[in-house]
């Protein structure tokens, strides 16, 4: 993967996968300790102590239709290059927390990519469940949250032409760039 939003989108879609109906991602830039961290927390099934060790391995996967799993094992690598480290929380019933740091001086830091589009896809793509996206960063907090921008739309679902317009927005204040239409998200009344 050739940054850390697609490492997210591949863990995200993990957590939803586990039943997660809420995941929080979170970055936070902390120059003066040389680190940015990545965490992503979900409210999903959780994992066995005995998959919680395994998951950081390359092949280890809970799936039954495909028998590799990359995503974690990839993010700790990512982590590692950059020289930081990955760890895993997770109780049974109970959710996972991913914490990834990295050294923001290193050079084999990925970049972050575009959050903006990895969001709109989430957000759009899985209509059970809701995003949070927390970007800590110059002592400032940025946050993008779908629950909230659910309750504004009312009846109208994300994936409408409004909904769509409206997380364009949110993410655009949230980001400083608004993201375009990924993977054909389009504006039109067929867009669901």
């Amino acid at each position: 993967m050739q940054d850390l939003a697609h490492h997210i989108l591949d863990i995200a879609e993990n957590s939803v996968r586990a039943h997660a109906s809420l995941v929080v991602i979170r970055l936070q830039e902390r120059p003066s300790e040389d680190l940015l961290r990545l965490e992503i927390i979900d409210n999903g099934e959780g994992m066995s102590e005995e998959m919680r060790r395994q998951v950081l391995s390359p092949f280890t996967t809970s799936r039954t239709e495909r028998r590799v799993g990359l995503g974690l094992a990839l993010l700790a690598q990512a982590a590692r290059e950059a020289g930081g480290d990955c760890r895993v929380e997770s109780t049974p019933f109970h959710g996972t927390r991913i914490v990834a740091d990295f050294r923001l001086s290193h050079i084999d830091l990925k970049p972050i990519g575009d959050l903006g589009e990895t969001m709109l896809v989430l957000a759009v793509g899985h209509s059970d469940t809701d995003f949070a996206l927390e970007i800590e960063r110059g002592g400032g907090l940025r946050r993008f949250d779908t629950q909230e921008i659910r309750a504004s739309l009312g009846d109208a679902p994300l994936c409408s032409p409004t909904g769509l317009r409206v997380l364009r927005g949110h993410l655009g204040e949230v980001l400083g760039t608004r993201p375009t239409h990924p993977y054909g998200l389009k504006e039109s009344p067929n867009a669901c």
